[in-house]
């Protein structure tokens, strides 16, 4: 996934995350850990960017 797709996904989870009452802590784990890598992965890509400049 590019980094727009990546920060998409993340803001979705975290949407989810935040609105979901009824979520096992199984799923929120997953899903938190999901979240943190595409952000990862972002500030990775933002940071090779700006090695560019």
């Amino acid at each position: 996934m590019n980094y727009d797709e990546n920060i998409k996904r993340a803001e979705a989870i975290i949407a989810q995350l935040e609105q979901s009452e009824a979520i096992s802590m199984d799923e929120y784990k997953r899903l938190a850990s999901e979240a943190t890598a595409l952000l990862q992965q972002c500030k990775a890509e933002l940071s090779s960017v700006a090695e560019c400049k």
